[in-house]
């Protein structure tokens, strides 16, 4: 997990030092920049796979192709053994094998890469380049043009605005390059084949053997890797497989945080003693909750309520883990998948049912997992979520609506807990669906605070002021730390909204 900077244009050797200190936090092990003829590549490097030599750029052996990675490509193992009698291998990074695939098979091979990334590529020897990111956007990445019409890449937008007038979030499952534009390599769709409903069996032998492996996937690191565990049925899942499956002289680590007295605090002590983790938990106060939220807010590039609001505990429990563990792994996507939103039971069909989820999931680039990604990379740790995994995506569009919907007698994701049944205190597995923030206890306390702090003339004036629609004064306490960080008024446009505040 990285950040990473580009630039095409002119740039000078202190830009890119100041620019690479403000992604510092993105990969503080390393940082490198290097030259080239058309083209300036910078990189911090949080190393997680190929410790001793995958410090980037990367550049393959006659040195006219370079690569500036973040994320992780998990099947880089098997792709790089089919590439070994076609290339030489100068490291032992994953993202090396990016570089290598395009290198031998063009841009067209970026369909092969299963991982979460954003990958830029100088290519020297034909005068081009090709930038991709994943197919959900799970790795972040914008991009502008300077004063001289040359492009500039970054993984934060606050690296960026100082070198172009607009940003722009590069489309999450595309490669752009100079003489093709944007080309769209794998997108979510409807599947060619379901389920009947009369094949529940099958049903949850799929879904458990999915999530198992994409969770087995993710374990993989030269690094120790944890579970985030909120002491729902999500996060408990994961930390279920991932205590199955995993290995190495450590017990597998856990961290929950939360108010005094949260349900997340108690249920996760529940699932933590059920699975054997080594706990860790943080009581934080109103005090220490509200003092963190400039610092969110910061790193999150964003005011939208219901994202700062679930973006502090993730802050909190990122900082957490941070002090134990460089890897942790999310619940973050179940709920998409699997129908868990009390608004999804309308989708009585499975069409429209689909249609909904792929909907959504084409919008989690920049609210739930620009969340994930900020909060975890804001204390330099890496965030993975396997049931965000395509091939557990895949599987859990076939299933139908019928299988799906919550019912009178049957609560929301009730199929993913009849998969997973046994596996977890029924007290967990069946325990109604809270929203992380509610959960942790931040929800109550951010709404007090920004009623007393925000008096209603104050909010009248911001509204009247602001070029956007300003709907809660917690709306207007996150706007206005917002716009103190980041003054451009051109960073409003990059905010994306949920439908109610």
């Amino acid at each position: 997990m990285c950040g990473i900077f580009v630039s095409m244009g002119e740039i000078e050797e202190k830009e890119m030092d100041e620019v690479l200190d403000l992604l510092y936090h993105r990969g503080p092990d390393e940082g490198k920049s290097v030259v080239l003829d058309n083209v300036k590549l910078g990189h911090r490097r949080l190393s997680i796979i190929g410790l001793e030599d995958g410090i980037q750029p990367i550049h393959n052996e006659k040195k006219d192709q370079w690569i500036v990675c973040n994320g992780e490509i998990y099947n880089y193992s098997s792709i790089k053994e089919q590439l070994q009698s076609e290339t030489n291998f100068l490291t032992h990074s994953d993202s090396e094998v990016a570089l290598k695939l395009v290198e031998t098979q063009g841009a067209e091979a970026i369909d092969q890469l299963d991982g979460m990334f954003a990958f830029f590529i100088a290519d020297q020897r034909n005068n081009s380049f090709i930038v991709a990111r994943d197919t959900l956007g799970i790795k972040p990445l914008y991009y502008g043009r300077d004063e001289q019409g040359k492009y500039v890449f970054s993984s934060e937008l606050k690296a960026i605005y100082r070198f172009v007038e607009e940003a722009h979030e590069f489309p999450h499952g595309h490669y752009f390059t100079p003489e093709s534009g944007f080309v769209c390599y794998r997108k979510i769709a409807e599947p060619e084949h379901e389920y009947s409903t009369d094949q529940l069996s099958d049903v949850n032998h799929q879904i458990r053997q999915t999530l198992e492996i994409a969770v087995q996937k993710r374990l993989v690191a030269d690094v120790e890797v944890g579970v985030l565990l909120s002491g729902g049925l999500d996060s408990s899942l994961i930390a279920a497989i991932a205590k199955k499956y995993h290995k190495g002289p450590f017990p597998l680590k856990s961290f929950c945080v939360g108010a005094e007295g949260s349900a997340d605090v108690r249920n996760a002590r529940i699932v933590a003693e059920a699975l054997g983790t080594e706990h860790y938990e943080y009581i934080y106060t109103e005090e220490e909750l509200i003092e963190a939220v400039s610092d969110v807010i910061y790193h999150l590039e964003s005011y939208e309520p219901s994202l700062v609001r679930s973006a502090i505990p993730n802050y909190f429990v990122s900082k957490l883990a941070a002090q134990h563990v460089k890897v942790i792994l999310s619940g973050e996507g179940a709920d998409e998948l699997f129908a868990g939103y009390a608004y999804m039971e309308k989708y009585q069909e499975t069409a429209d049912l689909n249609q909904e989820i792929i909907r959504i999931l084409n919008t989690l680039h920049h609210v739930n997992l620009q969340r994930a990604d900020r909060m975890s990379m804001a204390h330099s740790l890496e965030l993975r979520v396997p049931f965000l995994d395509l091939d557990v995506v895949e599987n859990a569009l076939k299933i139908p609506a019928g299988l799906k919907i919550h019912k009178e007698e049957r609560m929301e994701k009730w199929l993913l807990r009849k998969s997973f049944d046994g596996e977890l205190p029924d007290e967990v597995l069946w325990r109604k669906k809270a929203e992380f923030s509610e959960g942790s206890g931040a929800l109550d306390l951010l709404d007090q605070y920004a009623e007393k702090n925000i008096s209603d003339d104050e909010m009248q004036a911001l509204q009247s002021k602001a070029p956007i629609d300003i709907r809660s004064k917690q709306e207007a306490f996150y706007y206005k730390i917002f716009t103190h960080h980041f003054k451009d008024p051109a960073m409003l446009e990059t905010v994306g909204r949920w439908a109610t505040a």
